[in-house]
């Protein structure tokens, strides 16, 4: 199941050479992240306040072209099916005119509950993740 976001390139999001800081991606894969849980009906906030938290594990970006100061972006954000430890999202960056690559990514996240230890997903992301993804689509598609 894919939800597509959009976001705009700020001047402060870009470096001496007018090219988005590599760093930044991050940023906006985290911007998908909480837009895809917020298109599932439930918000970050609300998953800590039920006693769960997301660090990142593991991540990891790949770039193809530069974005730049003001272009529109498409984040594409995903769940890699195959991951039962935790949650493991997948990311593509477009520029929104004409649909151009910039980046892919992904980043691992494990469920910790309030004490910091590990454990399972929880039954309320996982139930809402299985009724949610058979009204979605399933890869990624510019």
């Amino acid at each position: 199941m894919i939800h597509r976001s959009e976001t705009r390139v700020i001047y402060g999001d870009t470096d001496r050479m007018g090219q988005a800081y590599y760093g930044n991606y991050f940023r906006w894969f985290e911007v998908g992240r909480s837009e895809f849980f917020r298109s599932l009906g439930l918000t970050y906030r609300e998953i800590e306040e039920r006693g769960f938290f997301l660090p990142v594990a593991e991540c990891g970006a790949r770039y193809h072209a530069p974005a730049r100061y003001d272009d529109l972006l498409v984040i594409e954000t995903g769940l890699d099916p195959a991951v039962r430890g935790g949650i493991r999202f997948q990311y593509r960056i477009y520029r929104k005119q004409g649909m151009e690559l910039l980046a892919e990514g992904f980043t691992h996240h494990a469920f910790v509950d309030v004490s910091g230890r590990v454990v399972r997903p929880p039954s309320f992301i996982r139930e809402l993740i299985a009724r949610s993804a058979s009204a979605r689509p399933s890869t990624f598609e510019p």
